[in-house]
């Protein structure tokens, strides 16, 4: 496994903060990034306490911890995801940029997933920071399942889209981290399209059958 540093912009949020917890547990060393360095700073002091002595990983504002990290994964709610990107774009020049964001809406039907001119949040962030390696993933880990004790998610799968080869190693790279296996190749970035929203299907699945559910690819030979 490759050693990276990791600034986990959105760190403070649920899915943020497991992805993040993850990666520190595996070896990884983190910079929590958010709006607040003192709210950073007092994740990255969850996460330590959780992970022992052994734990690499501190808080900063946004900008200072994209600008440190060679890999930036976006874990934001997407409201306000365009003007964030778009102020980041000089710290994201040349790094490898993975977005896990989700457009979704909710109303009395439950959630659904928004339109977006871009096609996708992951495509509004290439268009955004065009001198960034982007990759699509880890959009349908469950916040709650990556903040538990498990020691791997082993019953999911990560999918991976976009047109950088090297940045959907790394993100590929990364979800061994969490489900125990390589995540899988799902093609263009544009099917982030299609990925994002399909989160919403999980909410809606996990509320009525009151659950976790993941997502699982079955008929790939792929060792642990």
């Amino acid at each position: 496994m490759t050693p990276y540093k990791i600034a986990v912009i959105g760190g403070t949020g649920p899915q943020g903060k497991g992805l993040a917890y993850r990666f520190v547990k595996f070896g990884h060393t983190v910079v929590i990034g958010s709006r607040s360095t003192e709210r950073a700073q007092d994740t990255a002091a969850d996460i330590a306490h959780r992970v022992g002595e052994a734990a690499s990983v501190s808080g900063a504002d946004n900008a200072t911890a994209s600008e440190v990290a060679d890999v930036v994964l976006l874990a934001v709610p997407y409201k306000g995801h365009a003007e964030l990107v778009a102020s980041l774009g000089a710290q994201l020049a040349g790094k490898v940029l993975i977005s896990c964001v989700n457009p979704l809406g909710f109303d009395k039907r439950g959630p659904y997933g928004l339109a977006v001119a871009d096609g996708s949040a992951a495509e509004e962030a290439q268009r955004l920071a065009p001198e960034a390696k982007l990759a699509g993933a880890f959009h349908h880990l469950s916040a709650v399942n990556l903040w538990s004790e498990s020691e791997i998610l082993d019953h999911e799968d990560v999918l991976v889209c976009g047109d950088d080869e090297q940045a959907k190693a790394v993100a590929a790279d990364l979800a061994h981290t969490i489900t125990g296996r390589v995540g899988i190749d799902a093609g263009a970035l544009r099917l982030a399209r299609h990925l994002e929203p399909l989160t919403a299907t999980l909410i809606s699945i996990n509320k009525r059958y009151k659950t976790r559910s993941g997502i699982r690819i079955v008929g790939l030979e792929r060792a642990r």
